[in-house]
């Protein structure tokens, strides 16, 4: 059984075909699908999709950085009545965005904190996003790390002084996804010194597909040419990238528990 850790299936992309996706996952062995929220409007299409595939679907709560904005405050309070009714199994999707838009980077900074706080205060784990931000969320976590607080750092492709940091908190694991497929980014040259025992496979679908499906629309059953290629880097058999990379993510998030 594949995990896939980060997938945004309740997107509109896949309004059309949802119900085909999740099934061509699961027939690619890609049983688990684990969903990270983005705001208050995602809510309710992620529950009803956790609802529709309770076996295989599982939600999380957060506010993602890219839509930290005027009503920052607001949003936060609804979340935070989710997080602590509602199961979750991770607080995510959080973290900071330095790429597009620094107007709200003292909001995205304080939104993240708060979250991180609630997720210690749940014992859930929290997803990273950390877009040209990895000095100012290191700020962050290293001021807050404690033995409660685990995570991962998704859509990893930092440099391997950067990969050690994360390393370094014990509790922390690298979401590696399709970039690591691509020859430009040689993210497999930063992997190779580390061990996959800090490796989960996840694909952020719809977006960043793997070779051969760059420019189209990414899925879950594409966490496959992932996994082929990281068993390329590791020089170990696809069945082993899978036993290791279930093996932690289960680990992180612990779902034999939700």
């Amino acid at each position: 059984m594949f995990i896939d850790t980060h997938t945004h299936l309740f997107s509109d992309s896949f309004d059309e075909d949802r119900d085909l996706i999740v099934q061509r996952a699961i027939s690619s062995g890609v049983e688990k699908l684990l969903l990270p929220n983005i705001d208050i409007l995602t809510i309710d299409e992620m529950n009803d999709l956790v609802a529709k595939y309770p076996l295989n679907c599982y939600p999380m709560m957060g506010l993602h950085p890219g839509h930290v904005k005027e009503d920052w405050k607001t949003q936060l309070t609804i979340i935070e009545k989710e997080l602590f009714t509602s199961k979750y199994i991770a607080v995510g999707e959080i973290g900071m965005d330095l790429f597009w838009d620094k107007t709200f980077q003292k909001e995205q900074v304080e939104a993240f904190k708060q979250q991180v706080n609630w997720a210690k205060e749940l014992k859930l784990p929290i997803v990273i996003h950390a877009r040209d931000a990895f000095q100012e969320i290191f700020e962050i976590v290293d001021e807050l790390i404690d033995e409660n607080l685990t995570g991962i750092f998704h859509c990893f492709t930092g440099t391997i002084e950067q990969a050690n940091h994360i390393i370094n908190y014990k509790n922390f694991k690298l979401g590696i996804g399709g970039v690591l497929t691509y020859k430009k980014a040689e993210l497999d040259k930063v992997l190779s010194q580390i061990s996959i025992e800090n490796i989960v496979l996840e694909t952020d679908s719809p977006y960043l597909p793997p070779v051969p499906f760059r420019g189209k629309r990414n899925e879950s059953s594409y966490l496959l040419h992932i996994a082929e290629k990281l068993s390329d880097v590791y020089q170990i058999s696809l069945k082993e990238v899978e036993e290791i990379t279930t093996r932690n993510a289960l680990e992180i998030f612990k779902l034999d528990d939700y």
